[in-house]
């Protein structure tokens, strides 16, 4: 059995492969491609998902493809399905980290603390704060309630934040995929936290963004492309709502001279969210090695992707 692996991730591996594994350890992209024609097990994982994507569809054996990331857009589901590869993701391993980016988020952009940065390094003392808003008794509205939603929730909640969470579902006294546009008008903070699947492109609208407080936030710790970021910056520009925290955007890179980048009220956090941790690849060797057991064994595999649904 063939097994490409990250030689990033060596000295946490190998210890716990079995023998019998014939692990080709990959150090850069043109490494993982000469391997994975033939491998059996494949985690490939690149700085970017869309060149991992690429690589895995030079897959044609793989019967398990492992990646790190837990949004898995990026990959040919469809292709991976018709080869009968199983898919899993890194939902977990990046939750806390993704979950703190997204307070701090609320907290920055509730005190204007960026503005507060740039006055301190133009050294210009202020006694007028630029930014006043009161997390306590603040209404939260987060899109996508699972492993990380239910964690901002939880954060936010130790704030005195009110806050609603939207599922797929429905479940446990969430607010299901028909029922949450209502509750823009109340609320001070629309948190997206949800899987990027079809339907959730564009999910973020002229419309939603219309309904939305004139002092609310908009916290973005999904996909950029679940914002129409025409209708976003149209909205930026009308001071129509308060601001936006954009850990995501699209395309990413953005651009140097998109108009995103010089929007009023826009904070920018460059998708470094999942990034801002020192234990990612430790957990992610965990869940392969707990994973490559169950894999031997006929067992289930943690955190396998449903490949008609994309999460």
């Amino acid at each position: 059995m063939k097994a490409v692996l990250p030689a990033l991730a060596r000295p946490l591996l190998e210890a716990d492969l079995p023998g019998d594994l014939d692990v080709h350890w990959f150090t850069d992209r043109a490494s993982a491609e000469a391997a994975i024609a033939d491998a059996d097990i494949a985690w490939v994982d690149q700085q970017s998902p869309a060149d991992t994507a690429a690589i895995v569809a030079q897959a044609t054996t793989a019967r398990w493809v492992s990646t790190i990331y837990a949004g898995v857009d990026a990959f040919d589901l469809g292709r991976l399905a018709a080869r009968g590869t199983m898919l899993t993701n890194g939902t977990g391993i990046n939750a806390a980290a993704v979950a703190d980016y997204a307070v701090m988020g609320v907290l920055v952009a509730a005190k204007r603390f960026d503005q507060v940065v740039r006055q301190a390094d133009r050294r210009e003392w202020t006694t007028a704060p630029p930014g006043s808003i009161e997390l306590d008794g603040s209404r939260a509205l987060v899109i996508g309630y699972g492993t990380i939603g239910r964690l901002i929730g939880a954060r936010l909640a130790a704030f005195g934040v009110v806050v609603t969470g939207v599922t797929r579902s429905g479940r446990d006294g969430t607010l299901g995929p028909d029922d949450w546009r209502p509750h823009l008008p109340a609320s001070d903070w629309v948190i997206l936290a949800a899987p990027g699947t079809s339907d959730t492109a564009a999910m973020i609208g002229a419309a939603e963004l219309a309904a939305m407080r004139p002092e609310a936030w908009l916290i973005n710790m999904a996909r950029g492309d679940m914002v129409d970021q025409d209708a976003l910056i149209a909205a930026l520009l009308a001071r129509r709502i308060g601001g936006a925290f954009l850990d995501t955007v699209t395309p990413e890179p953005l651009p140097a001279d998109h108009p995103l980048w010089q929007a009023p009220g826009v904070i920018h956090s460059l998708h470094l969210s999942g990034r801002s941790q020192r234990s990612m690849f430790a957990k992610a060797a965990q869940l392969f090695l707990a994973n490559l057991a169950a894999f031997r064994t006929g067992a289930p595999l943690a955190n396998q992707v449903d490949l008609q649904r994309g999460y």
